[in-house]
């Protein structure tokens, strides 16, 4: 999927942002507003990852928002750790 189109629909990624990363609120995520470094770095800061971590988190998470987008589900379930 392109971040584009993440950060075009962001208001209805968002809250399976918010399922992946409990961390994030809410204010954090309108500040956020789609933009894939501003969200990479506010999850290495909150959960004390590497770049390189954040980095395979973020592409895990958009491959399960491509999932999202060619079904008819509203929400993916982040994998267990």
């Amino acid at each position: 999927m392109n971040w584009d189109r993440i950060e075009g629909n962001w208001k209805q990624f968002k809250g399976n942002a918010v399922q992946q990363w409990g961390k994030l609120t809410g204010d954090q995520l309108d500040v956020i507003a789609g933009k894939r470094d501003l969200l990479l770095g506010r999850i290495q800061e909150l959960y004390g990852i590497s770049k390189e971590e954040g980095e395979k988190q973020l592409e895990d998470w958009e491959q399960r928002m491509q999932q999202v987008a060619h079904s008819n589900e509203t929400t993916v379930i982040p994998p267990k750790a």
